[in-house]
């Protein structure tokens, strides 16, 4: 690893909270901002084998313990930006985000790609996690993906080789993260994509607190109902602890009020899946991942 990218790139006992949208979270013994493949290559090298790496986009889907994270993260969002027409397909990295890949998609006449601005993150992690919004899934447009191991060689793998299930996706090898992905898409109309985008991120605005800092939808919907229904009905909509809220506008969302800690968001996260058992008979699953340790 050269020098420069020890200075510029590589940096130690950092705050995690200005990585994730919920903007909590301890320190990171290492943060890795990758810049292009290359520099992300060659640091994957320098790695020891048993050293916790963890791959983070936006941190929209991602709860940091206020004990920060022992190990690397790395982050993909500020680099691996590439976006383009690849013969039939759209490529784009693991960077770039739901909402300008589905753009791009629109403005170069391919359709099925309109939900994507729906989902607050990347490309990278919608893959990681089959984000989906308004009945579609990210894998169900997916041809292939192109990966990294931790000895930072690259891999193109066919969408078959993953079994994609709902907000989960099987990996067919362990340690390997999302680089980009080839989408497959029909030809379609540029105005009428747009309009769909348009008419899909209004609905976004009206319906969930985009005003405050959150995670997206904490729970996984269970099968034939809506996680937001069961805690509503639970009562629990602007239910509070400490600086963390069930949201008033949407009851799968937490926000934080703005002097929220990590700990107060689990424990709202956990206060849901117990009041809802209990008064709903029905078990949420956790949507957020989380991760690091308690302080």
């Amino acid at each position: 690893m050269t020098e420069l990218v020890q200075q510029s790139q590589l940096l130690k006992n950092e705050p995690l909270a200005r990585y994730t949208s919920w903007r909590v979270g301890g320190r990171a013994d290492r943060v890795f901002v990758a810049e292009n493949l290359n520099e992300l290559q060659a640091f994957m090298q320098t790695l020891d084998h048993a050293e916790p790496v963890f791959f983070i986009g936006l941190g929209s889907n991602l709860l940091v313990r206020d004990g920060g994270v022992r190990g690397t993260v790395i982050v993909m969002h500020q680099a691996l930006c590439d976006l383009r027409v690849d013969g039939k397909y759209i490529y784009a990295e693991a960077g770039v985000t739901c909402g300008k890949l589905a753009r791009f998609c629109a403005n170069h006449y391919r359709e099925g790609a309109e939900f994507m601005a729906g989902i607050p993150g990347t490309v990278g992690g919608a893959l990681a996690m089959n984000a989906g919004c308004y009945g579609s899934e990210t894998w169900n447009i997916v041809h292939q993906v192109l990966t990294i191991d931790r000895q930072g060689t690259t891999h193109v793998r066919n969408e078959s080789e993953f079994i994609p299930s709902y907000r989960h996706v099987e990996m067919p090898m362990p340690d390997e993260w999302f680089l980009g992905a080839w989408f497959k898409l029909e030809s379609g109309n540029a105005e009428e994509s747009l309009l769909k985008i348009k008419n899909l991120l209004a609905t976004r605005l009206a319906s969930q607190p985009l005003n405050l800092p959150s995670a997206g939808s904490t729970f996984r919907n269970p099968h034939g109902d809506f996680a937001a229904r069961l805690i509503e009905a639970s009562g629990l909509k602007g239910y509070q602890i400490g600086g963390a809220q069930v949201s008033p506008k949407h009851a799968n969302f937490i926000v934080n009020l703005g002097h929220a800690s990590a700990l107060d968001i689990e424990l709202l996260i956990r206060h849901m899946k117990d009041t809802v058992l209990e008064k709903q008979g029905v078990a949420l699953q956790q949507e957020v991942r989380v991760i690091g340790e308690y302080a």
